[in-house]
């Protein structure tokens, strides 16, 4: 009997940390996978939306797989396409696992948003990014950065 209270307990306060409401504003299940040139995406949009990339309302959605690892190769797709305003190189560093929300993209029912932090040319930019790889959206250079032109594209 202790252990059905135990696990009951267990499962009401894992359940609460799960909002039942969706609060990502952004998701887009039509949304195509930019093209992938050279490592990178070919993105064509730069946000109007300051909250794009910024809010873990309006995260980056790069869930085009259902392979963890070709999501992970997405977010690094994804920070290899822009630079800062300046040119500098953009690299990052993950901060923390956040912000659960309800998926049906996850065999558990729940998805979770990963925060990044951007550098630029090595130094702290104090840019933080909110990646989700469970649900699909429109992928944009978010604002304060500029699209990195692609090495074949002759641009």
């Amino acid at each position: 009997m202790r252990k059905l209270i135990n696990l009951s307990f267990i499962l009401i306060l894992c359940l609460s940390c799960v909002s039942t409401k969706n609060t990502i504003q952004n998701i887009d299940d039509t949304a195509v996978l930019p093209k992938i040139v050279a490592g990178q995406f070919e993105l064509v949009e730069t946000a109007t939306d300051l909250q794009y990339g910024y809010s873990e309302f309006y995260p980056i959605n790069l869930g085009f797989s259902t392979y963890e690892n070709s999501n992970n190769q997405n977010v690094n797709r994804f920070f290899n396409s822009f630079t800062g305003v300046n040119g500098e190189k953009v690299t990052y560093q993950l901060l923390e696992t956040c912000c659960p929300f309800p998926s049906k993209h996850n065999k558990m029912g729940a998805g979770t948003l990963v925060l990044y932090e951007i550098y630029l040319d090595g130094k702290p930019s104090n840019k933080k990014i909110y990646i989700n790889t469970f649900e699909k959206g429109k992928i944009m250079c978010p604002k304060g950065f500029i699209i990195k032109k692609s090495e074949t594209s002759g641009n």
